[in-house]
């Protein structure tokens, strides 16, 4: 593919043909140093001795065993790039220009570049003591000498390991070449960047000032470059559309013999390309120059740029060599498929630059991004499943891979792999499983910074492939989870004698299960709840957990995810209801609040409940939290519920799910701000749908909220808010604080109280396990119902469900109106809601008071223990009138 960028060979290489066979060789800028790599892949280095007139070889042991695809020399380091991802440096590193993390002033062996451990490079660089490589999506890393700001970092620090070029992030780089002291990158689109020195005028920015970050050479903006190269103080490079090179830097010595100036600061053609030709086959039996740049331009550097010559590239899955592998059975296709299978799939770095996207997209990879198309991974998944064989090599690599992955990778194209390898570790027996597990004990290594990444990058995952991921981890966790739950039941009353000593750990895909469920949780439930469950633990709570709240079987608790709401309320009722005193190596139980009488009188409840709480000794409470203050009513309230909840009561007050969220340590989002005041979440909404920038410049907002008091007054929602527009481009974050300053910022004490009343009341901690919206429904009930289910759970006391009245109530009932039919349940029970704890098992009985003339009585209910009293109606209509007028009646609404 003439002209493509990326395709030439670093500066001071040269090919020569011997046998069909390549001979690959490059050398430093003043010919001291050189690399050959011959055609049997034997790499051996050249050292010149002070008269340069013989040199020093040594063959290069240490990668003999390695397949090197790209070779480049700095003034007195080197640098190789393997087929399976490894880059390998030796040499002097007084700058760090080796990459190891160390300043060692010298490494002879080859010494691999960990940092880089897992990035898929395309292209490597070497310059006089720096070193700069480019990743497959276009991240550009350099260490070293930094001296003139050649690193692109913005400084003149050296580096001693790899660092990332931000300033070129999305770029596109695809090649990348290093002078002495100075860097070139070239985009996909053939833009060229230079930084670092320029005192020679080699960055091309017609000046000689050094560049500390990258800077585009203006000159050569729409000449789509596909080339680039550097000498020591100069720069060359290729545009196809004209069929010219450009140079720009130092010419001393005329070597080009155009009679240019010593100092070029701006690019300019050099020759035609014929006369090129020419000057290389005149210079190439020059000893001076062969094989180098020699402070200008080299004759193999400009062969290069005509010929277009190709870098090898690390071994990345490719749709020819699959269909080979499918297609190819016979012994000697077999060896020959399982070492290209053991080459990628070894290797984390083949893995990452593989399964990429056709189009460009992988180049805007990022921590909101991956770069892998996952539809390919399926397709190829597809295609081996088809040859056990090749599917079982695979997985084979992928299991040995999986012990030596990085804790703490520094790219988001590292993270590939833990995208891709569960949808090729899928399958239903043993093996598949222990890989998978092995996957999820390699991802909980991960530090946190790391882990964060890979929660950005799964949110951003498409719906189906994530729906995959849960699916997988569920699966492979129930199988651990019953081995868990055996292995610690066959261990027994043990735990009643010594506590849990952390030897019977819980398994790690409920870690990776607690991570997808989190990030499904903030990216608004794409997948539902239930997806997650994992039945096997409602048997270990029911026959196990109940015995000992110590036993390993409670830490699965930790994983809200596992457990459905019904699972989730058995185990809070479990931990509610009793609190442990140690008395030696005995656990005993207790039960909490069964002495604590709360004697209240009807006509002064509120008096009484606050007189109460406030007289309330710490034991009561079960909790080491002070007491709230006499004054602080927000305290009181938190108190209340918090009681509320641990004593399995409702409290149906209307509290907006917003605060559910923030109980539990969640942040409100603008959906719940359009629910406690719709005027303004609609107008946010709206902020965040325009598109028009006029619209935006006409509203004259600032980063400021209004607030009301005794005047209104501007609150700024950061520094300086009130001289910051509001724009197109910074609306997100303005709507992101007017959400925070509602929810957080101006409510922040009151909240603080709460939440110290509320822990106060509620001395439990498992209620953390529930769902906003299932907190929710725990501390104010249910209010949507199965009436249907009402009816069948009804227990009949000298009735049968077939007798006329009966059928005739529940005719009646059902013709209610939904509101109707909540008051009928409030004169039931006395609330119009439905405990959590009863969603599935609420039941009440209907009895026959047994009257002589049922005309003359209403039906009546006692609340305390759910009975209706409905005397024997043969008529519709009086049964329906009665009932309505016992429904609506307060005085009817039951006996307390």
């Amino acid at each position: 593919m003439p002209g493509i960028p990326g395709t030439g060979h670093p500066p001071g290489f040269e090919l020569t043909q011997s046998q069909g066979n390549e001979k690959l060789q490059c050398s430093n800028h003043d010919a001291t140093h050189m690399l050959v790599l011959s055609p049997d892949g034997e790499l051996s280095e050249q050292w010149a001795t002070a008269s340069s007139s013989c040199c020093k070889t040594r063959l290069v042991r240490e990668l003999r065993h390695q397949d090197i695809v790209q070779i480049s020399c700095g003034d007195q380091h080197a640098m190789a790039l393997s087929r399976g991802g490894e880059l390998f440096t030796w040499g002097k590193n007084a700058h760090g220009q080796l990459g190891v993390g160390s300043l060692t002033a010298s490494i002879p062996q080859p010494h691999l570049v960990k940092r880089l451990k897992g990035i898929p490079l395309a292209h490597i660089a070497a310059g006089g003591a720096h070193s700069a490589v480019v990743s497959l999506s276009g991240a550009v890393y350099s260490w070293g000498k930094n001296g003139f700001g050649q690193l692109g970092l913005g400084d003149t620090e050296d580096r001693d390991c790899p660092a990332y070029v931000r300033a070129l992030e999305h770029w596109k780089t695809v090649f990348i070449a290093c002078g002495a002291d100075h860097t070139a990158v070239l985009s996909k689109e053939g833009l060229v960047c230079t930084f670092g020195a320029g005192g020679a005028g080699q960055l091309g920015h017609n000046s000689t000032q050094n560049e500390l970050v990258p800077r585009v050479v203006a000159e050569l903006w729409g000449a789509r470059v596909s080339q680039v190269a550097c000498g020591s103080q100069q720069t060359l490079v290729y545009v196809p559309s004209l069929d010219k090179v450009y140079s720009f830097g130092s010419g001393e010595e005329g070597q080009l013999g155009d009679g240019r100036k010593p100092h070029q600061l701006i690019p300019l053609p050099i020759t035609s390309p014929a006369n090129i030709e020419k000057l290389c086959q005149e210079n190439s039996t020059s000893q001076k120059v062969t094989g180098s740049i020699t402070r200008g331009i080299q004759s193999s550097v400009l062969r290069k740029m005509i010929k277009n010559s190709y870098l090898k590239e690390i071994a990345t899955l490719k749709d020819k060599d699959v269909d080979a592998w499918i297609s190819n059975s016979s012994l000697q296709h077999w060896e020959l498929i399982k070492q290209n299978i053991r080459l990628i799939f070894s290797s984390e770095a083949c893995i990452n630059g593989s399964f990429l996207g056709k189009s460009d997209k992988h180049f805007k990879t990022s921590k909101e991004f991956s770069g892998v198309d996952m539809s390919e991974v399926q397709q190829f998944y597809e295609k081996i499943r088809k040859k056990p064989e090749v599917l079982q090599e695979v997985q084979k690599e992928i299991k040995k891979l999986l012990l030596s992955l990085s804790s703490s990778p520094i790219s988001p194209e590292n993270f590939r792999l833990y995208l891709i390898l569960p949808f090729l570790l899928r399958g239903n027996d043993d093996s598949s499983f222990h890989s998978l597990s092995l996957l999820a004990q390699a991802i909980t290594r991960l530090q946190p910074k790391a882990l964060q990444t890979l929660e950005h990058l799964l949110s951003n995952l498409e719906t189906p492939f994530f729906r995959g991921l849960v699916f997988l981890y569920q699966r492979v966790s129930q199988k651990n989870v019953s081995e868990f739950v055996t292995d610690i039941v066959q261990r027994g009353m043990d735990y009643l004698i010594s506590p849990y000593d952390g030897n019977s750990r819980e398994p790690e895909t409920l870690q990776i299960l607690q991570i997808l469920y989190q990030v499904n949780s903030r990216a608004g439930f794409r997948v539902l709840a239930k997806n997650f469950y994992v039945p096997q633990v409602k048997e270990a709570i029911v026959n196990h957990m109940n015995f000992c709240a110590n036993t390993p079987l409670w830490n699965l608790t930790k994983y809200p995810c596992i457990f459905s709401m019904e699972d989730k309320l058995l185990v809070y009722d479990i931990e509610s209801k009793t609190t442990a005193v140690h008395l030696g190596p005995v656990v005993l139980r207790t039960i909490a609040w069964e002495q604590w009488l709360f004697p209240v009188r009807r006509q002064y409840l509120l008096q009484d409940l606050w007189n109460n709480l406030n007289s309330a000794s710490t034991q009561q409470f079960r909790s080491i939290l002070k007491a709230a203050g006499r004054g602080d009513i927000f305290c009181r309230v938190g108190t209340l519920c918090g009681m509320a909840l641990y004593n399995s009561c409702l409290v149906p007050f209307p509290f907006p799910a917003a605060l559910y969220k923030k109980l539990l340590g969640l942040a409100p989002a603008l959906q719940d701000l359009e629910e406690l005041w719709p005027p303004v979440g609609r107008n946010l909404q709206a902020i965040l749908d325009e598109e028009d920038d006029r619209i935006f410049e006409s509203l004259e907002m600032d980063f400021t909220i209004m607030e009301e008091g005794d005047s209104m007054v501007a609150v700024e929602l950061k520094e300086n808010g009130a001289s910051i527009p509001v724009t197109k481009d910074n609306r997100k974050e303005y709507v992101d604080l007017y959400v925070n300053y509602v929810f957080n910022e101006s409510i922040r004490k009151p909240f603080e109280d709460f939440m110290q009343g509320f822990l106060r009341g509620c001395p439990a901690e498992k209620w953390k396990m529930f769902l906003p919206a299932e907190l929710q429904i725990v501390l104010q009930g249910q209010t949507k119902f199965d009436w249907h289910l009402l009816e069948k759970n009804v227990i009949y006391s000298h009735y049968q469900p077939s007798d006329e009245t009966i059928r005739n109530f529940w005719t009646v009932f059902h013709k209610l109106s939904e509101d109707k039919k909540k008051k009928f349940l409030a004169f039931l029970s006395g609330s119009d809601r439905i405990s959590a704890y009863k969603l599935e098992r609420f039941t009440f009985s209907i009895v026959d008071p047994q009257v002589a003339n049922p005309d003359e009585i209403y039906p009546y209910a006692n609340t305390c223990s759910l009975i209706l009293f409905l005397p024997r109606y043969s008529r519709k209509g009086i049964l329906k009138k009665m009932l309505l007028c016992s429904i609506e009646h307060d005085e009817m609404f039951g006996l307390l």
